[in-house]
C-alpha cells in the first residue's frame, strides 16, 4: 500500500512539473524546476519528464537520445520537430543487466550491460520493435559491485568503458578498477589505465583528444575524506592510485603501506568528498558564454553516506590546457533541507549547444539553455 502511494505521489509530482506548477510539493517531497539555482541568463525546463531511472545519455545523427538505465531498460527519445522537447518516450529494449552504458555509432546502438557489450543494427528503422542484438563481447566480469559500464566511442573510434573495483577497497587484478577500450568488432580488448575504483563519466579533451575522467572516492574513511577526482590521462599505461592511494595524497590504511603515493599520477582536481562525481562532458558549443567554452561540465549524483548530505548538483570546471581550475557550482538545488528529490547522473551537449542532465531519483531529462539578457 505504501508503495502504492509513493508511485503515485511521484506520478503527481511528475504531472505537475510537466504542467509548469511553480512549487509542487508531494508527501513533504520539494520538487520544482525553479528550485533549482543557475547562473543568470541560464533556464532549466523538461526535455522528457517520464524516464524512469534515466542515466547514461547517447545522441545519434538524426536527434534521438537514447537513455541507459541502471534497471533492465533502454530508452529512445526522439525529437524529429527539433523543439527542445522529446517527442515520446520509447522503450526500445527490455529484460537487460543493468544497461547502464549507450554509445551510437554508423546506425548502430551499443549497449553495455555488466558483463558483456551489445549492439543493435539499423536501431533507427526499428524504434518501435528493436531487432534481436549482437553480442559483440561476452567477456566482462560478471560483479555486480560496480559493474555498470559508462560507454562512449573515443576519437580512435574504438568504444570505451570503465570496469570498477569489485568492492569499496581491495586490491583487485587485472581488469578490474581500470578504464578499457575495446575495438568496436569486439576484435580486441585493452586497459588504458589503471587505479581507478569507479569511473562512470568520461570525454577527450577538443582539440588534444587527451581522456579526462571522473573516479569516485573510497567510503568510510569519514566524511571529509576522500575526495572524489577528476583526473587526466594522456597515454596509455597510467595509475591513478586506487588501492593504494587516494586523492593523490591520502594513503589507504589497509594498503597504503604496499606503495607510496608519489608511484601514482594525482588528480587534476580534488573534488568534494563523496560526492559521486559521475557523468562528464567539455562544452564545445557557442550558446553558453565564453567562460563555459572548453569547461568540464560533472554531474555530481549526491552522497549517500555522508553525515550532511553533499552533491546532488551539476559542476563546472575550466580548463587551460593541461590544467584545470576553478571547481564551483553551476546548477543546484536538487538537495532541499538534508532531502534530495533529484540526482544529477549525466550531461549531453545538443548541436544547438544546450546541455541535457539525466536524473535517476526522479526519473527524467532536464534541457539546460543559456538566453543573454
Amino acid at each position: 500500500m505504501a508503495a502504492g502511494r509513493r508511485a503515485a505521489a511521484r506520478i503527481a509530482l511528475l504531472a505537475a512539473l510537466a504542467l509548469g506548477c511553480g512549487s509542487a510539493a508531494v508527501e513533504g517531497l520539494p520538487a520544482s524546476l525553479d528550485r533549482i539555482v543557475l547562473p543568470p541568463g541560464f533556464s532549466i525546463s523538461f526535455f522528457a519528464p517520464q524516464v524512469p531511472g534515466a542515466r547514461s545519455l547517447a545522441l545519434s545523427p538524426s536527434g534521438v537520445v537514447y537513455v541507459g538505465t541502471r534497471d533492465d531498460v533502454v530508452y529512445a527519445l526522439p525529437d524529429r520537430d527539433r523543439d527542445g522537447h522529446a517527442d515520446s518516450v520509447q522503450r526500445i529494449a527490455s529484460g537487460l543487466h543493468s544497461p547502464n552504458g549507450v554509445a551510437f555509432r554508423d546506425g548502430s546502438l551499443y549497449v553495455a550491460e555488466v558483463h558483456r557489450i551489445l549492439r543493435y543494427d539499423d536501431i533507427e528503422k526499428h524504434l518501435d520493435h528493436a531487432p534481436a542484438p549482437k553480442v559483440i563481447y561476452d567477456r566482462l566480469p560478471h560483479d555486480e559491485h560496480h559493474g555498470w559500464k559508462y560507454l562512449r566511442f573515443g576519437p580512435d573510434g574504438w568504444l570505451w568503458f570503465g570496469i570498477g573495483a569489485p568492492c569499496n577497497i581491495c586490491e583487485p587484478a587485472d581488469p578490474y578498477a581500470s578504464i578499457a577500450r575495446l575495438a568496436a568488432d569486439g576484435s580486441r580488448f585493452e586497459v588504458w589505465a589503471r587505479g581507478i575504483r569507479n569511473t562512470v563519466g568520461f570525454d577527450w579533451q577538443p582539440g588534444s583528444n587527451v581522456l579526462w575522467f571522473t573516479d569516485n572516492g573510497r567510503d568510510w574513511l569519514g566524511d571529509d575524506r576522500p575526495p572524489d577526482e577528476l583526473d587526466r590521462a594522456p597515454r596509455s599505461g597510467m595509475h591513478f592510485g586506487y588501492p593504494y592511494c587516494h586523492g593523490g595524497d591520502i594513503a589507504d590504511p589497509e594498503f597504503g603501506r604496499k606503495r607510496p603515493c608519489s608511484d601514482f599520477t594525482p588528480p587534476a582536481v580534488r573534488l568534494d568528498p563523496h560526492v559521486a562525481a559521475i557523468g562528464m562532458r567539455f562544452y564545445r558549443g557557442t550558446m553558453f558564454p565564453a567562460p563555459y567554452r572548453g569547461a568540464i561540465f560533472i554531474a555530481e549524483h549526491g552522497s549517500w553516506n555522508r553525515t550532511e548530505p553533499i552533491g546532488y548538483r551539476l559542476m563546472v570546471v575550466e580548463v587551460d590546457g593541461d590544467r584545470a581550475s576553478r571547481y564551483r557550482p553551476f546548477a543546484s538545488g536538487w538537495l532541499q533541507g538534508g532531502h534530495a528529490w533529484g540526482r544529477p547522473v549525466d550531461v549531453l551537449e545538443m548541436p544547438d549547444g544546450a546541455l541535457l542532465v539525466s536524473d535517476d531519483h526522479l526519473g527524467a531529462v532536464y534541457r539546460i539553455t543559456y538566453h543573454a539578457r
